[in-house]
């Protein structure tokens, strides 16, 4: 099948497949400077640094210049440009990561390291953070539970604010960033300020970003109802001393309104304004403190997170003085976290026969949740969650040879307070479960690595998935939880060939996942309240893909780059597993100039494909397009993005001008992972200028 769907790609695409080739070719060409070479790539996927070749887990990383160059408002479709990843979405302002067809709370995102705790798992709400407070994002594809626990089923994805300022032995820093941008799909505009500044070994930085957007067109008109507003930022004070130790305080805020396409109005057209629309409000508390204590690097972190969730929609059957419209259901996430991590061992090196490099890490971990649910509609009880484990991560390297092998731990008790209206008595749950990994990284050639990987992971069930029983008037049905589900549990085989040198960088990996008492919604053929009645369900299920990835210098001037990924996954009744993204398929290439140098730095455009979705599962086939909406399939499609920038001197401040055109030729097409496809089509063409500078 996958096979057959290469070869009907557009014959320009296929280029991808030659990349790598090219990329060796390339690879013994010496640069002439540093700013001719491909940037070296170190991720956390040990919870330890580690360079991507050295990595066992396939592992991705989206740097500043990326990121500010990139515009998205839910960090999901920033994520989106990464092989294997995608986005899945309730129209352009909320996105939850997509890794390898596994999304919700089968990945797990964190802050700085620190797991992010919201209601993500629901549809249509996503991970509580914004993308531009980040210094770099980095994604593990594949089960990563050995190092975080439950929830990183499928993946992980970190976003990394930038270091605190130092000036410990040199003069005190100063220094402030603005940034304005503005888009013309949705008459979208905003802002990031940021300021850093040092006194004697202390350091802080504060960073505000504001956005507001109106409603989305498509190139068949307006989709009502779907604007948004948001503020967002963070203060961090941190403190250097001369032993090299670290101690930091970093509050962090996130909050905004989203308005929601209400299920039954129709898009583009509509008379009736108003719908629901989702306020979420987030802050976080984090404290660490790093140094080094006979022979380990210690490091402990802590988190207070305090999440709240709220919507305010037309009620489905108001009583007798109620009002039409109220807040319908409010959910109030209360969280404690900490990490204990000890490092020991030799910095990454290749180590040999006769003297091995070992390195690893050990870790501690609890986490103390409460859940309040307030508002007319509780969806979901009051419930306290006590979870703690213990994991210990080692790596062995034997010259060319490096040996990874992880295990880990975990205990976690959920109790459920009894309420009337969920028709639920008090309830306790209590889970055990081991999680493994074992990796062989071996090095072909210096610049060669191969790594097959085998992780065991899992996931507790969520607190919707057992519980819930109300309406949602967003998604437009009537939700029953089942509180008889079990733990799901996975096993994940991985294999990938990494190239990477000064000029150029290639990756191709497999992967088949296993997922015992998988869960899924699926709608019945009763209603409630006028509602379509959908129940949570447990059944195994396979996930087989893979990706391919290149970035090459072709010369000192053009780099060319592509990306390939698809997935498959299937229920054991060969039914297929609902919202599996559709094969993709990219090309593209930046024509650049020397960094810092007056004028145009790069000019960039970029195809992308994604092939036609009819694989559809039962409870999506079940789904019988109405008037005014679509079928749940979705075409195959081309867009273009164009980009172009510069770097100049502007009243003596070094400024970046950005200008990024996304669907440069205004295609008509549905996104598969877009819960509006059944009402509207994908935004239109949208031209995004930024201008950012220092002071």
């Amino acid at each position: 099948m996958l096979r057959s769907r290469l070869l009907a790609l557009p014959p320009g695409l296929l280029i991808l497949t030659a990349l790598p080739v090219f990329a060796q070719a390339h690879a013994k060409r010496p640069a002439s400077d540093s700013a001719k070479r491909l940037p070296s790539v170190v991720v956390t996927a040990t919870r330890d640094s580690i360079s991507t070749l050295s990595s066992p887990l396939p592992a991705a990383t989206l740097t500043a210049a990326e990121l500010r160059r990139d515009h998205g408002v839910s960090l999901a479709q920033t994520l989106t440009r990464l092989p294997g990843v995608r986005s899945l979405s309730t129209g352009e302002q909320i996105g939850k990561p997509v890794i390898r067809g596994l999304s919700g709370s089968r990945v797990l995102v964190l802050d700085d390291g620190l797991r992010l705790e919201d209601y993500s798992w629901s549809d249509e709400d996503g991970p509580s953070i914004d993308a531009r407070l980040a210094e770099r994002v980095e994604v593990i594809r594949g089960p990563a539970s050995v190092l975080y626990g439950s929830d990183a089923l499928g993946g992980v994805v970190n976003v990394i604010p930038a270091a605190i300022p130092n000036a410990l032995g040199g003069p005190p820093i100063r220094r402030g960033d603005l940034e304005l941008y503005g888009a013309s799909n949705n008459r979208e505009m905003g802002g990031v300020l940021g300021l850093e500044a040092t006194r004697g070994r202390t350091g802080a930085r504060l960073r505000f970003v504001g956005r507001f957007g109106q409603d989305v067109h498509t190139p068949a008109g307006e989709i009502r109802n779907t604007g948004f507003a948001a503020a967002n930022g963070e203060l961090a004070v941190g403190v250097h001393h001369e032993s090299g130790a670290e101690s930091s305080v970093r509050f962090a805020h996130y909050g905004g309104e989203y308005k929601l396409l209400e299920i039954d109005a129709p898009a583009g057209g509509a008379e009736e304004e108003g719908g629901p629309a989702r306020v979420t409000l987030d802050d976080r508390l984090q404290l660490s403190h790093r140094r080094h204590v006979a022979g380990f690097d210690v490091e402990a972190r802590g988190q207070l997170q305090r999440h709240s969730l709220s919507e305010k929609s037309d009620l489905p059957n108001p009583q007798p003085g109620q009002p039409k419209e109220a807040t319908v259901f409010d959910l109030l996430l209360n969280t404690a976290s900490a990490d204990l991590l000890l490092r020991h061992g030799d910095a990454e090196g290749e180590g040999s026969a006769s003297s091995p490099s070992w390195r690893g890490t050990l870790g501690l971990s609890g986490l103390m949740q409460r859940n309040d649910s307030r508002g007319i509609i509780p969806l979901v009880p009051d419930a306290t969650i006590a979870s703690g484990g213990a994991f210990a991560f080692e790596r062995l390297s034997l010259g060319r040879l490096a040996l990874l092998a992880g295990v880990r731990g975990d205990l976690r008790h959920l109790t459920a307070d009894a309420d009337s209206r969920l028709a639920l008595e008090d309830q306790t749950r209590s889970w055990q479960a081991f999680s493994g990994d074992i990796g062989v990284v071996y090095r072909l050639r210096p610049s060669l690595a191969l790594s097959v990987n085998a992780g065991q992971s899992w996931r507790a069930p969520n607190l919707f998935e057992l519980y819930s029983n109300g309406p949602r008037l967003g998604e437009g049905r009537y939700e029953y939880g089942n509180a008889a589900l079990d733990p799901e549990h996975s096993l994940n085989l991985d294999a990938s060939l990494r190239w990477e040198s000064s000029r150029a960088r290639a990756e191709a990996s497999a992967f088949h996942t296993s997922v015992r008492d998988y869960i899924y919604i699926a709608p019945t053929n009763t209603t409630n309240d006028g509602l379509r009645v959908y129940n949570y369900e447990q059944t195994d299920a396979t996930l087989v893909g893979g990706e391919a990835s290149a970035s090459v210098m072709a010369t000192d001037a053009l780099t060319l780059r592509g990306r390939l990924d698809a997935v498959r996954g299937t229920r054991t009744d060969d039914d297929p597993l609902p919202l599996m993204p559709p094969l993709r398929a990219a090309i593209g290439g930046e024509l650049h100039g020397r960094e810092g140098r007056h004028g145009i730095p790069y000019v960039s455009a970029d195809v992308e494909y994604v092939a036609k979705q009819t694989r559809l599962s039962s409870a999506e086939r079940s789904v019988t397009p109405e008037a005014g909406r679509f079928s749940l399939d979705t075409d195959a499609y081309t867009l273009i993005d164009l980009g172009a920038g510069m770097s100049l001197t502007m009243a003596g401040r070094n400024t970046h001008v950005d200008l990024r055109v996304r669907n440069a030729t205004n295609a008509k097409y549905r996104d598969f992972l877009n819960r509006y496809k059944e009402f509207a089509y994908a935004p239109g063409a949208n031209i995004v200028l930024r201008l950012s500078t220092s002071f």
